[in-house]
């Protein structure tokens, strides 16, 4: 399968997070343990339905309301740093994935793949989406990017805050905030697309051999598992 994320080598927050984050990283997976933080951490009242963007390119549907209690947002946001409204995406495709994954992890990618979509210097907005779209680079083989071909010609690339590309968007994009639409630049979207690849591979993430194996099927780069386990690790402290 090809692989959905690669930009990693070339983005500069996530090697930022590599060097601050390195001490942090359990040598050994597999047979070391996993940075999860289970999924019952997160056990809470629904929050207030969400309200439709009004954006004219968007088809007005249902908006699914969040699982997750704002009260728990508010805190966790304080402690980790993580903006809410990335965090309510994060911890909404936590409990509704298929399979235990906690929302460290999801949040970790988030952080390596887009410093949950402030890369380009905008933060995500109300609507779960940034203002303009988040780019990975032309996967065209030059420098340390692979060759990806595009299904139409050219060169393939990643996008939206998850960085999936068009081909494992296809198979896996979801809607995960109940708009109609499965958009890889909406962070609720791309972060439940994120969580159903990472239970696809049958791993169990509560382990050191399961967690490395799974994200390893999102990204199989050493140097990209050891980033996201700094993050998450971090994350699960606090």
């Amino acid at each position: 399968m090809t692989r959905p994320h690669v930009r990693v080598t070339s983005l500069v927050v996530g090697a930022a997070l590599v060097l601050a984050f390195a001490a942090l990283y359990v040598a050994g997976h597999p047979g070391g343990r996993s940075p999860e933080l289970g999924p019952t951490a997160l056990a809470a009242a629904p929050a207030p339905a969400r309200q439709a963007t009004g954006r004219p390119a968007r088809p007005a549907g249902r908006v699914a309301p969040s699982v997750v209690s704002p009260t728990w947002v508010a805190t966790y946001a304080a402690r980790t740093g993580i903006p809410a409204r990335a965090l309510t995406a994060y911890a909404d495709a936590s409990l509704r994935a298929p399979c235990p994954l906690g929302w460290t992890t999801l949040a970790a990618i988030g952080w390596v793949e887009s410093g949950h979509g402030s890369v380009d210097g905008q933060p995500i907005g109300a609507d779960g989406r940034t203002v303009s779209p988040i780019l990975g680079p032309v996967l065209d083989g030059r420098g340390k990017v692979a060759a990806v071909p595009a299904a139409g010609g050219g060169w393939a690339r990643a996008t939206g805050p998850m960085q999936f590309l068009d081909s494992t968007w296809a198979q896996w994009g979801s809607d995960g905030d109940g708009d109609g639409v499965a958009d890889p630049q909406d962070l609720d979207d791309a972060a439940y697309a994120a969580a159903r690849y990472l239970c696809a591979s049958g791993q169990d993430l509560s382990t050191g051999p399961g967690w490395d194996a799974a994200i390893r099927s999102y990204n199989h780069s050493d140097a990209y598992v050891r980033a996201v386990f700094a993050a998450a690790s971090t994350y699960a402290e606090r």
